[in-house]
């Protein structure tokens, strides 16, 4: 029973990273049915931004953190101007090019400021073991999770209540209805870009206190893939509960059946629901009659 316990801790704080990462790759998606393949990068840029701050800058972790998040949110809205806004109107194959394009030029940056070698992160969620149900546990996993539970929250509070999170949900229901209302696209985009990016970072920072700062940080962004088709990729729900299954299916693989198999279950995961119901849990089944 300890050892489940642990696994489940471990699996769910590790989902509730995936979900935050997962929810900035729907944001995106929401917004300009654009697949991001950079989200990988974005999480290793604030990773390396918060580790600046704090420990090349000296900042107080606090103030590190907001910093590192405030230049995430200055990127992605950099990254929409100069680069994705060129591109409205164009063929989606075109933006999503981009990204993968883009993805090399920010790993490339990231490997000439700071270089490849890990870097130990200052520790700034303590991670003191506590007994839970005779299950010791970090304090440092309960507490991303309590702080990634947060956060996801939050998003789904803001697209369901506020104007940008409406006019976002309404974008990607019916694009030309939305423009006839005079909702602004470019706008749009801009917030999609800065959200998704600062949640990327915030994932970034998260796992970096946990593992340290290293580019093993993007494999994370890779995992973002069976997430968001889990749940679908247009639902924010859907992220959440995606983030939580495979997180958790890693944990439990890892812990009882071993042999490396956890790297590999989310993508037999991907392949799987890909076949079965390729539009995920959550996602909009669109049937086009021609």
């Amino acid at each position: 029973m300890d050892v489940f316990l642990q696994l489940t801790i471990s699996g769910l704080s590790n989902g509730m990273i995936y979900a935050l990462v997962g929810v900035g790759f729907v944001i995106i998606y929401k917004a300009s049915d654009v697949i991001n393949f950079a989200q990988g990068e974005f999480l290793l840029l604030g990773a390396y931004f918060a580790f600046a701050f704090i420990v090349q800058f000296g900042l107080p972790w606090s103030l590190g953190v907001l910093a590192a998040m405030a230049m995430a949110l200055v990127v992605g809205l950099l990254v929409e101007r100069l680069v994705l806004r060129p591109l409205i109107g164009e063929p989606v194959i075109s933006m999503i090019m981009v990204t993968i394009g883009l993805s090399s030029v920010l790993r490339g940056v990231i490997n000439a400021v700071w270089g490849p070698r890990p870097r130990a992160f200052p520790e700034f969620i303590p991670s003191t073991r506590v007994t839970i149900l005779g299950a010791t546990v970090g304090l440092d996993r309960l507490i991303t999770i309590g702080i990634a539970g947060l956060l996801l929250i939050i998003l789904t509070l803001f697209f369901r209540y506020t104007k940008d999170g409406i006019a976002m949900r309404a974008i990607a229901d019916d694009q030309q209805a939305a423009l006839s209302m005079g909702i602004s696209i470019k706008r749009v985009l801009a917030v999609a870009w800065g959200m998704a990016s600062m949640s990327a970072a915030v994932g970034g920072i998260m796992i970096a206190n946990l593992v340290g700062v290293s580019h093993d940080i993007i494999s994370v962004g890779i995992r973002v893939f069976p997430v968001v088709i889990l749940g679908g990729l247009d639902s924010i729900p859907g992220a959440i509960v995606g983030g939580a299954v495979i997180g958790l299916l890693e944990a439990y693989t890892g812990g009882y059946v071993g042999h490396g198999l956890n790297t590999i279950v989310p993508f037999l995961v991907l392949l799987a629901v890909l076949m079965v119901r390729p539009y995920g849990l959550f996602g909009k089944e669109i049937i086009e009659r021609v």
